[in-house]
């Protein structure tokens, strides 16, 4: 039997596994621009005994929960006592829809909101993309229940001018910040389909290729193929869900800088105390000065999060990280889509040392 939807998003139908069994939950947001809002997240348990952590997965964009299956499936497997939670953000997955252009600062104000709710302690916190500022911007209200952290692609650092940003990656002439102004609302979750399945290193004209082919089916009204793309792309089917993943996308040229823009329903938006304050509390409360955390990144090459002046960001603020840090050359951003098992070790590795 499937997931019972009950929100309004438009993606109505997800694959058996999209959560595991009896683990689906829904947590209505009280506080807030989004208060009333139905959110989607799991909340499982496996192995024997009390669980030795729990692993909060929090996903960036255009993705949902569903981005981390790979790892959640190898934890699984494994089957060491661990929680695990992993919700879908407002305007993704089977989360209700946007209602305004929502960046990582609104994100993280839900999400710390349901770990309050949850109560979530000895957290391993994994994050990927906006994930990374999603989740440590919320976590870092209350850094105290947080015993680990995996990086995967993300950072919370101003993104350094050298070599690669999201201002001229993977083309100088289109880059990714970019693709919101010449791509319609309408076929915006065919964008999302396409990076997810195809963000690898490969032929550029391949790449541009494939993204229209993708934009075109979706803009017809076609589904993909593929049941997973299907779920990144379906749940941007609607208007609201993808100008909100857009305003994301115009944010990457200031990522970790912070961002200031206008929105339509709530007026200016100004996202830099925000960065300032976890910029200031990771590496007092998590570095060597407090907590101690250990902590691990894992990254895709081929994205401007993977360079090595970003490395050396996360290694000043978390020292710890600098000898627990494996890039893998052939992947892309999404390295949670092609690194699962690896992932699922570090988490362990981390959940071990941190008792």
């Amino acid at each position: 039997m499937g997931i019972a939807i009950i929100s309004n998003s438009p993606l109505r139908t997800v694959p058996e596994h999209y959560a595991p069994p009896g683990a689906e939950r829904w947590f209505t947001i009280p506080d807030g621009p989004d208060a009333g809002k139905r959110q989607f997240y799991y909340d499982h348990v496996i192995g024997d005994g009390a669980p030795e952590a729990t692993v909060l997965f929090v996903h960036g964009n255009p993705e949902c929960s569903y981005t981390y299956r790979h790892v959640r499936d190898a934890l699984i497997a494994d089957g060491a006592p661990l929680r695990m939670v992993a919700p879908d953000h407002i305007g993704f997955g089977i989360s209700d829809q946007a209602d305004f252009e929502m960046v990582d600062m609104h994100h993280a104000a839900n999400l710390v909101q349901l770990v309050r709710h949850l109560d979530l302690r000895d957290v391993i916190l994994v994050v990927h993309d906006w994930g990374g500022p999603i989740g440590i911007g919320a976590l870092t209200e209350e850094p105290e229940r947080v015993r680990g952290l995996v990086v995967l692609n993300s950072t919370i650092f101003p993104m350094p001018p050298d070599g690669h940003t999201y201002a001229n990656w993977p083309w100088r002439f289109l880059p990714w910040c970019r693709t919101p102004h010449v791509v319609p609302d309408r076929a915006w979750g065919g964008i999302a389909g396409c990076v997810l399945a195809n963000g690898n290193p490969g032929s550029l004209a391949g790449l541009y290729g494939r993204m229209l082919a993708y934009q075109a089916r979706f803009a017809l009204g076609i589904p993909a193929a593929d049941p997973d793309t299907r779920v990144f792309s379906e749940s941007l089917r609607s208007r609201a869900n993808a100008r909100s993943s857009k305003r994301n996308v115009l944010q990457t040229p200031y990522w970790g800088h912070g961002y200031t823009y206008d929105d339509a329903r709530h007026g200016r938006q100004d996202n830099h105390a925000f960065y300032r304050r976890m910029q200031q509390t990771v590496p007092a409360a998590w570095g060597p000065g407090g907590a101690g955390i250990p902590a691990v990144g894992i990254f895709g090459a081929w994205d401007p999060c993977a360079k090595d002046s970003v490395m050396r960001q996360w290694h000043d603020a978390l020292p710890q990280m600098a000898s627990r840090t494996t890039v893998y050359p052939d992947i892309g951003h999404f390295v949670e889509e092609y690194k699962g098992p690896e992932i699922a070790r570090a988490v362990r590795d981390v959940t071990r040392e941190s008792n």
